[in-house]
């Protein structure tokens, strides 16, 4: 401890650059000396007296009377260095007899050149029934004179004690930890935004026996804050994680974690986590990590919810400087391995630090992620901010890189006053004044623009998507748009931007919106496919499709928004992600700038979206979630992901996996039925050379399918199957119990290959599961040659079934149109061995399927709030038959209840097939049926269409499902992706 002694040198401190605060003590001040210790009055009249009337430690404290003004109080010389960090304590106590008031501690500083300043470290309301802790943290940067540190009180005339005040130099604050549990029964800094009230509790605790209980908030943004100002330093990465539980009486909310910073005064509000549910009775981790990337006068951490004021409990509260890693320099620089601009998405924080330096190696183009749209720069109207874009255009124009300006004109991230009563003529006004405004400030430094985001909705007639936008103004939006980028800056290229354009009718929707455009003169440059994948879809050659074709139309094309997404779904998360998935992820992004080098012709730039993977968008979309989509991970070192873009045979084997299941084509090279049940699993392109394969188990051995792009024909044309380590070569003239056909594009090898595996199927139609050892490689006498190698697993043979062409009535009555169709049953238990089951038919007419389900089921619920736990018959279509393991657009989950309720479930909130669906119930003795009728608008509907089907009963007893069964997918993962479900076949009769 620290006495008078010691106050002449850190008096000292204050005129000396900052020291290393490590080597520092605490100052204490206790007063048991019988002195002041360097404390003095404050104001005219004001007495600062050492006293034994009270005392918090020990038997003496400093008593303050004599006030006649609020500010009045005791005050010192303030031992505080410029740039060296502070935690101030204090204990206060009022005399007896005095009204409760706010005590507070407060720095009056003058910097140089500049007004006085006062700053409050802390404050806490103080009653004279018990002693209060006062605690907060100060810093300061700018040079100043008279630094002063000093109490005082709201009521101006009241008289209070202080004790135990110490001053704890951070050694450097910004790399301490910050922690706070609650143990010693105080609020441990934490004070209310507005009206909250914080207090510690011994009635629940996540760690311990205390926590803090927040109560009486007056908004989702009222509750717990903590001054974090001074304990982080821009361009440094925080880790943050607390603890919350729901207070009494509250049965649901959602609480997350943000950062409120103010510079100049102007508040700004991040999100570190975003609300999560927090389900009663748990305690629920909110954790993340957050980058200050701004000079601020006021930096907090706080809790709030999205919604209600409700209660909670805040505990185990922790916030860690993360050290970062050096990036790597001693590997290639991606930019200088492609032949295209090599681009990176950013936001202020990825240009500092290591972040910055790692842009700066690997890319030579950069597209801000938000920091140029519409919210971003003109929040209200006519009021624009371009500090953060000016930053980033900056950071760009001194690395050399060149910049995409993103966007102009989206419907999301634009305010609501752009829409506000607006009519066309206005809207277009307001779009001409915020487009010249941007591109006129950028002219010369933005080399181009995604004029408009995300237009096209292939599941409207039209293909256009129905935005406000489009609502008010029609295409004059896109028209306007682009005109007024093109006569702002002459020499920008202007770009059309969308997602999903790899998939054929979002494709198509945009080939016809663009080249009619241009047929009118609107002066679009280029296309951009945004290309947020997958690790498994879609295929490679999909992408490649997307931009020949766009190249017939004579435009520029950009890969835009590229991540690889490790998931397949948008509902399953990894605690850890499995090292296959990250090697598997290699080999995509290989196939995926395979792509990119053939097609270079037509591609000006790739851009990733995020330069690691601690910066994705995918850490929290769909789902907060562990994902790792880009090429370098978190403490941005080079992953298999970088390595399939600069160099693959540093990449290790992938592990594939494909299913056998039962089934006997016949060899005959014509392709038959059985094997249309399910799509191809592609080989990558290496030259001209791909192809498509399949395989079939049978007690005979592995029947085998190989579908060849090889346009030039060659005597050494082959493909080999090594099956078990066994070479079987079929040559493009054919071979042994194998047959080979031309086709259009190349040929098509079938072949049945001996097995020492046993695949019998079992009169039940179940298989043992058996894995073979496969590798399919294709080759051409070119000497271009690719490859599958993995793990083929048998598997039950694929259900098929029927729908007759006919009309039913949809009334819940079984009609004679019914007669017609072939019945399947739901016999396949993914939960419970016994329960409610259906005998389901099909019948299609027009555009539209017809499902029919007779349940047998005799006691009927809907109690459980969940649909999937109430009587209910699901009905699974896949008009594509992609059987992937995830949903498209078009894919959809249809939930019919017993009384007819419908729930659809798909891509996320189902937008493109929610409404598509009618159904009519009818209870029956013993059951219920269900009648739907399922709209698919995205596919003609005709004889031999193959459609992706299943159908599953759920069976519920009061609130809880007791069981659940299916016709094909016994996998229990319908609801997630299509990859199990079975086959419905159209037919004439």
């Amino acid at each position: 401890m620290r006495t008078l002694r010691a106050l002449v040198a850190a008096a000292l401190l204050c005129l000396v650059p900052a020291v290393s605060a490590h080597a520092a003590a605490d100052l204490t001040y206790d007063f048991e000396n019988g002195t002041t210790q360097g404390w003095g009055p404050r104001g005219g009249g004001v007495s600062a007296t050492v006293t034994p009337d009270a005392a918090h430690g020990g038997a003496s404290s400093l008593l303050t009377t004599g006030r006649t003004a609020t500010w009045h109080g005791a005050s010192i010389a303030a031992p505080f260095v410029r740039g060296a960090g502070y935690t101030v304590t204090a204990y206060a106590r009022l005399v007896s007899g005095q009204p409760a008031a706010t005590i507070a501690l407060t720095v009056q500083r003058t910097p140089t050149g500049g007004s006085t300043t006062y700053e409050r470290v802390a404050a806490a309301t103080v009653t004279d029934g018990g002693w209060t802790r006062l605690s907060g943290n100060y810093l300061f940067t700018a040079e100043s004179t008279d630094v002063q540190l000093y109490a005082e009180s709201s009521d101006a005339t009241g008289q209070f004690y202080l004790d135990d005040i110490v001053v704890t130099p951070l050694g450097d604050p910004t790399r301490e930890p910050v922690s706070s549990d609650f143990e010693d029964g105080t609020a441990q800094d934490w004070a209310s935004r507005a009206a909250a009230t914080l207090q510690p509790s011994a009635e629940a605790a996540h760690a311990g026996s205390r926590s803090l209980a927040v109560s009486g908030r007056s908004a989702t943004w009222d509750g717990p804050a903590l001054n974090v100002l001074g304990r982080m330093a821009e361009g440094d990465k925080y880790a943050l994680s607390v603890w919350v539980r729901l207070g009494p009486e509250a049965t649901a909310g959602r609480l997350g974690l943000s950062i409120e910073r103010r510079t100049g005064g102007t508040p700004s509000y991040e999100r570190v986590v975003s609300p999560k549910d927090v389900p009663a009775g748990e305690w629920v981790q909110l954790s993340g990590t957050y980058t200050l990337a701004y000079d601020v006068d006021f930096l907090s951490v706080y809790v709030e919810s999205d919604t209600g004021t409700f209660p909670f409990y805040l505990d185990d509260f922790s916030m860690k400087y993360i050290q970062p890693k050096p990036i790597q320099t001693d590997i290639p620089a991606l930019k200088d391995k492609v032949p295209f601009v090599m681009g990176s998405a950013l936001t202020r924080p990825d240009a500092l630090g290591v972040h910055g330096e790692l842009l700066a190696r690997h890319f030579s183009g950069v597209t801000p992620g938000n920091e140029l749209k519409w919210d971003a720069t003109e929040p209200r109207e006519g009021e624009f901010t371009f500090a953060d874009g000016d930053f980033l255009v900056d950071f760009a124009t001194r690395h050399g890189m060149t910049i995409r300006g993103h966007t102009l004109a989206w419907h999301s991230q634009t305010p609501d006053w752009v829409f506000q009563n607006a009519d066309k003529e206005l809207l277009l006004k307001r779009l001409e004044t915020h487009v010249r405004t941007l591109v006129t400030r950028y002219k010369g430094k933005i080399a181009a623009w995604d004029v408009v985001n995300e237009v096209v909705d292939e599941n409207q007639p039209d293909g256009l998507r129905r935005s406000k936008w489009y609502e008010i103004a029609g295409l004059d939006f896109i028209r306007t748009a682009f005109r007024v980028a093109h006569e702002a800056d002459p020499d920008a290229k202007l770009f059309i931007n969308d997602y999903n354009t790899e998939f054929p009718r979002k494709r198509e929707a945009l080939y016809a919106l663009v080249k009619r455009l241009k047929e009118e003169g609107v002066p679009i440059d280029g296309v951009g496919h945004q290309l947020h994948l997958n690790i498994e879809h879609p295929p490679a050659s999909s992408v490649e499709a997307t931009i020949e074709r766009f190249a017939t139309l004579g435009v520029d094309q950009q890969i835009t928004e590229l991540d690889v997404s490790i998931y397949t779904d948008f509902v399953s998360s990894y605690d850890t992600i499995p090292p296959e998935l990250l090697v598997q992820q290699g080999h995509r992004y290989k196939e995926l700038f395979d792509v990119f080098r053939r097609q270079a012709a037509k591609l000006s730039s790739v851009t990733v979206w995020g330069e690691s993977d601690d910066v994705s968008w995918l850490r929290s979309w769909p789902i907060p979630r562990l994902n790792a989509p880009l090429l370098f991970d978190d403490d941005l070192q080079a992953k298999p992901a970088y390595w399939g873009v600069v160099d693959p045979s540093r990449l290790a084997p992938p592990v594939r996996r494909l299913e056998a299941p039962a089934g006997t084509p016949k060899v005959d090279g014509k392709r038959d039925l059985e094997w249309d049940l399910l799509p191809d699993s592609p080989i990558a392109r290496v030259g001209d050379v791909s192809a498509g394969f399949q395989a079939r188990s049978s007690g005979k051995g592995l029947y085998v399918l190989a579908e060849v792009t090889d346009p030039t024909a060659g005597k050494d044309d082959r493909v080999t199957f090594t099956v078990d380590g066994t070479p079987y070569v079929v040559k493009r003239t054919g071979g042994p119990k194998a047959a080979v056909r031309p086709t259009p594009t190349g040929y098509r090898v079938e072949a049945l290959i001996a097995t020492g595996s046993d695949a019998d199927v079992t009169a039940g139609g179940s298989m043992a599961a058996t894995d073979i050892d496969v590798e399919v490689t294709v080759s051409d006498s070119a000497g271009a040659s690719t490859s599958w190698t993995g793990k083929v697993t048998t598997a039950p043979a694929i259900k098929l079934t029927s729908a007759a062409h006919r009309t039913p009535v949809l009334d819940g009555a079984v009609d004679r149109a019914w007669s017609a169709a072939p019945e399947i049953r739901t016999a396949t238990w993914i939960q419970g061995t016994s329960g409610a089951t259906a005998k389901v038919r099909s019948l299609w007419s027009g555009s539209t399927l017809y499902v029919l389900a007779q349940v047998t089921d005799p006691t009927l619920s809907e109690e459980s709030p969940n649909p999937w736990e109430q009587d209910s018959v699901e009905i699974f279509v896949d008009p594509g038959n992609g059987k992937t393991k995830g949903y498209e657009d078009d894919d959809g989950q249809y939930r019919i209840s017993f009384s007819g309720r419908i729930t659809v479930g798909g891509t996320f909130d189902a937008g493109g097939v929610k409404d598509h669906v009618k159904a009519v119930t009818r209870t029956v003795p013993g059951g219920y049926v269900v009648e739907a009728a399922i709209e698919l608008p995205t596919i003609t509907l005709a004889p031999g269409t193959l459609l992706g089907f299943d159908a599953q009963v759920n069976d519920a007893t009061g609130t809880t499902r007791t069981s659940a069964v299916t016709w094909n997918d016994t996998t229990a993962r319908s609801h997630l992706d299509t990859s199990h479900w079975g086959v419905l076949r159209l037919t004439r009769g």
